[in-house]
């Protein structure tokens, strides 16, 4: 099956060390991500835009500001990623293309 994918969502949520965040934030940043993409119906494979996929990742090595949440292939950065900022993020910037350019911590090009 070559299904297309519209965004990836990398989410540094619950990190070993604890640098960059609380890990209890982490990981209900987490099930918010989880739940939302759900409720967004995000994950349909007859999404026309394509699917959304998220990954839970131990460590972004941002290592301040966390949770951090990667967007690709838009390559950015959001920074402060509480389970209350992950519904506007992806209404917003997933959904509407709009990023939230105050939460923005940098962006990235991966071409």
């Amino acid at each position: 099956m070559n299904q297309r994918i519209s965004h990836h969502l990398m989410l540094c949520a619950t990190p070993l060390k604890a640098k960059c965040c609380d890990p209890a934030i982490g990981a209900a940043s987490w099930d918010a991500l989880k739940r939302e993409v759900r409720e967004l119906d995000l994950e349909n494979p007859n999404r026309s835009e394509g699917i959304v996929l998220r990954s839970k990742a131990d460590c972004l090595r941002i290592c301040t500001q966390g949770p951090i949440l990667l967007i690709w292939p838009d390559g950015t950065w959001y920074g402060g990623v509480t389970p209350e900022r992950i519904s506007t993020i992806l209404n917003e910037h997933v959904v509407r293309g709009r990023p939230i350019k105050e939460w923005i911590l940098k962006t990235t090009s991966f071409n």
